[in-house]
């Protein structure tokens, strides 16, 4: 039975909080953890060959994909090499949620048009200062994020016999 005397959401913050609960970063929030971040949200679209933002920018926000296909490259010589296709319900620019972080790739929207939520590295810091459990449980996806990217690297790298094919560690 539900208490009365929590808090309930309107239909389009429950649609927000099961948008959230499909991205790796928020999956293990509670809906009254991931209303925190609504506040903080930002709608944005884009459209084709439109960048949102370049490798080696501060890392200033994590965008979540609501709709539309960007690509994440990495600067090879003077070439563009792509290491992952991030779709809807998912999340890119995942070091803003470290502290002075830079970006490690380019994110290229390749789809005609794109719709972002972005929501700005200093707001997850406040959300994060005020609560440490959040923090907590957001790091926690962060570094099993890492750590699978990490087998992917290994995986690639025993695979190609030494030769190494950076597409293959995000497949």
């Amino acid at each position: 039975m539900r208490n009365p005397f929590s808090k309930t959401y309107t239909e389009a913050e429950e649609n927000m909080f099961h948008f959230l609960g499909q991205i790796k970063f928020f999956e293990s929030l509670k809906e009254k953890e991931m209303a925190r971040f609504i506040p903080a949200m930002h709608h944005r679209k884009y459209v084709k060959d439109e960048v949102v933002f370049f490798s080696k920018d501060p890392s200033q926000a994590l965008y979540l994909v609501k709709n539309g296909e960007i690509s994440l490259t990495i600067d090879i010589k003077d070439n563009f090499e792509t290491i992952l296709e991030i779709k809807r319900g998912e999340a890119f620019g995942e070091n803003s949620l470290l502290e002075n972080a830079k970006r490690t790739y380019t994110a290229l929207i390749v789809s005609d048009e794109a719709e972002l939520i972005v929501i700005p590295h200093f707001a997850m810091q406040e959300i994060f200062d005020s609560n440490p459990k959040i923090k907590a449980k957001m790091m926690t996806s962060l570094a099993e994020y890492y750590n699978q990217n990490n087998q992917r690297l290994f995986r690639s790298y025993r695979e190609s016999f030494g030769f190494f094919s950076l597409r293959q560690m995000f497949e």
